[in-house]
């Protein structure tokens, strides 16, 4: 887990680093209102008849994102609001269920006043993620018939994360906020905490992603950093990095969440590009293992 943190750190660092010397070649930010927004469909399919002797199963994939950001700058006070909504099926030939390969909503809020003419700021942030639809885990009865048991739902979990810290920020695309005494809250379905539901998904210390037996609710304090960059790696490819680091001061500090995400964009035309997108999670409380997402294929994007 450390080594692996440290990765991360590092390749940020170089990453804002090299982003830093993009930023160069911006315009001074202006007063006022700035909105932007996109919508992808990723898609994947691979079909193999019934002689292909190469091996294979048939399948067909979608992915849906929407980003959209509204930042507000008047004279030193900004506030950058982002929001990222996913969604992606596949269906398996042969399987009866389709299975989700992303689900997420997330919603970030970033205030900040400037400090005399720097590049450091005051800031208070708010951070809130969960998921739209059911998630399942999938397994066989005693007859082979495939069968799956819903394990997380919309709302459960749900983080809500917030608190003061110091923010420092070159630009919309390249800024890194470190919030040292950050509320954290957990949310989570009663039903799946309550002790006399048989099909409770407490875990041998009897919580659910960390919120005790017959509770809906956790409440952690900690520190927190969040950082975000995007830039050009060369012309028509353009890179974007979201990190977020947790420490939970009341219970075992040293495993720190981690969830790191990078977003890269082969731009074909207007309205065609090859996406790529790598997301790493550690969350002590779910799991004690990394999480680990990759989605590679033609996306259609409309910008708004």
């Amino acid at each position: 887990m450390k080594n692996t943190l440290l990765a991360v750190v590092l390749l940020f660092s170089a990453t804002i680093m090299f982003a830093q010397e993009e930023e160069k070649k911006e315009e001074p930010p202006k007063d006022g209102w700035t909105r932007a927004g996109n919508i992808n469909f990723l898609f994947n399919q691979s079909a193999f008849n019934a002689e292909w002797l190469g091996g294979g199963t048939s399948n067909i994939a979608g992915n849906l994102s929407i980003s959209y950001d509204f930042n507000y700058r008047k004279g030193s006070l900004t506030w950058d609001n982002k929001i990222l909504a996913d969604y992606g099926l596949t269906k398996i030939k042969d399987q009866e269920f389709t299975r989700k390969t992303n689900d997420r909503f997330e919603f970030n809020s970033l205030l900040g006043k400037q400090i005399k003419e720097t590049n450091w700021y005051y800031s208070f942030f708010l951070n809130f993620r969960t998921q739209f639809a059911p998630g399942y885990e999938f397994g066989t009865d005693d007859e082979g018939n495939e069968i799956r048991t819903e394990i997380t739902d919309l709302f459960s979990p749900a983080y809500l994360q917030l608190g003061p810290g110091m923010l420092w920020k070159k630009s919309d695309n390249l800024k890194v906020n470190i919030a040292p005494a950050t509320a954290r809250f957990i949310f989570v379905d009663g039903n799946f905490t309550d002790l006399t539901n048989p099909e409770n998904l407490l875990d041998d210390n009897l919580e659910y992603f960390g919120v005790e037996a017959n509770e809906t609710t956790r409440f952690e304090f900690g520190a927190a950093l969040n950082a975000y960059a995007k830039f050009d790696i060369m012309k028509n490819v353009s890179m974007e990095n979201i990190l977020s680091l947790y420490s939970n001061y009341l219970e075992d500090p040293q495993n720190v969440d981690l969830d790191y995400t990078a977003n890269i964009v082969m731009t074909i035309n207007k309205y065609l590009s090859t996406n790529l997108t790598f997301q790493a999670i550690y969350d002590d409380n779910a799991i004690g293992a990394f999480q680990v997402r990759e989605v590679f294929g033609l996306g259609v994007n409309y910008g708004f």
